[in-house]
């Protein structure tokens, strides 16, 4: 088969590889028939050590079930599947607790021998609990809104949800990007009426307010605070839902937030000292939280928006490529050229 290998810094490369054997009783083999590059990817991208044997690339995709191990039940041959981002046995008490990403035998994709999902074909580890099937068929006009239940739309509701996003709260998004428009597209549906986007790239802030942005802001730093602070009455907002990753990010959503806020983050920090003291959090009582989000947990929950088409996710992606392609793909993401891109193997 064919699939992406990262060998180092902006070295991706579409490769043979060995197609994919059952190992455990608890795998499936999928066929992919839908992937996606996403924004956290770009930063391996920049920073990746090099190697020599690469790092399989991907965690996000759509496919149809190959083959079933011998203890995988509620799955057949031929069955669409949606993956989220972290494969889960769904049993464990961190698996019944939501919190799919701390689950006692899972794990991540293009880690730990598992392959990646910007590829053709691969072993998924604990079938039963990672795969959810899907009422469609894998030509269906809804697969690129499907494909963003494996990662962006459940992170973008887990910004929300763990800031308590409600109809009485303000809300600040930081980041255009894919995850970030998914958080403006959650907060509206978990009923926000003040939603502001901090975002530069207009036809990303566009869709943004397609998704239910009152307000744009593309300023950013002290700028971009100072206008929040401005259409806010001097106060901030409520929760702030940050979807960058960066210093700078985390910086803007400090001070943004209002006394007693949330401030929840999504973007994968690409730093691990940040200010926390009383000038910051501790004196104004904010609440810090966040993290992987645990996106099997969500998935039954906005399924079926997906799929009555009350929301259309899957307008984040812009482009759309083959798997030999993927590493343009990586390089128009990298240069602001794509927001999302869509591979279809």
């Amino acid at each position: 088969m064919r699939a992406t290998f990262m060998y180092g810094p902006g070295d991706v490369r579409v490769e043979n590889a060995p197609d994919p054997v059952l190992r455990q009783p608890t795998d499936a083999i999928v066929r992919i028939v839908r992937a996606c590059i996403c924004g956290s990817d770009l930063h391996p991208y920049h920073n990746i050590p090099a190697s020599e044997q690469g790092t399989p690339m991907g965690h996000e995709f759509l496919g149809v079930v190959e083959e079933l191990g011998s203890d995988v039940s509620g799955l057949r041959r031929g069955d669409l599947v949606v993956a989220p981002f972290a494969w889960a046995d769904n049993t464990c008490d961190f698996c019944r607790e939501g919190l799919h990403t701390s689950c006692r035998h899972g794990g991540f994709w293009a880690a730990g021998g598992i392959g990646g999902g910007q590829a053709e074909a691969i072993r998924v580890p604990q079938a039963q609990g990672t795969l959810v099937k899907l009422p469609v068929g894998e030509d269906s006009a809804l697969l690129p809104s499907l494909l963003t239940l494996s990662d962006v739309y459940g992170t973008g509701y887990h910004a929300a949800k763990m800031a308590k996003v409600n109809p009485r709260t303000t809300v600040t998004v930081i980041g255009d990007g894919a995850v970030g428009l998914m958080a403006v597209l959650s907060a509206k549906r978990l009923g926000a009426e003040r939603i502001i986007l901090m975002g530069r790239h207009k036809d990303r802030t566009d869709l943004g307010r397609d998704f239910g942005a009152t307000d744009v802001v593309a300023e950013r730093g002290e700028e971009g605070i100072a206008k929040v602070r401005e259409l806010t009455g001097g106060d901030g907002t409520h929760t702030v839902l940050e979807a960058v990753g960066y210093m700078s990010a985390y910086e803007m959503a400090v001070g943004v937030v209002r006394p007693g806020g949330v401030i929840s983050r999504v973007g994968v920090p690409q730093y691990e000292d940040a200010p926390i003291g009383f000038g910051s959090l501790f004196g104004p009582n904010i609440t810090l939280n966040g993290g992987p989000a645990p996106v099997r947990a969500y998935i039954d929950e906005l399924l079926p928006d997906v799929l009555d088409g009350t929301v259309e996710p899957g307008r984040v992606f812009d482009r759309t490529i083959g798997l030999d392609e993927v590493p343009d793909g990586y390089r128009a993401m990298n240069n602001r050229e794509a927001l999302k891109v869509l591979v279809r193997p």
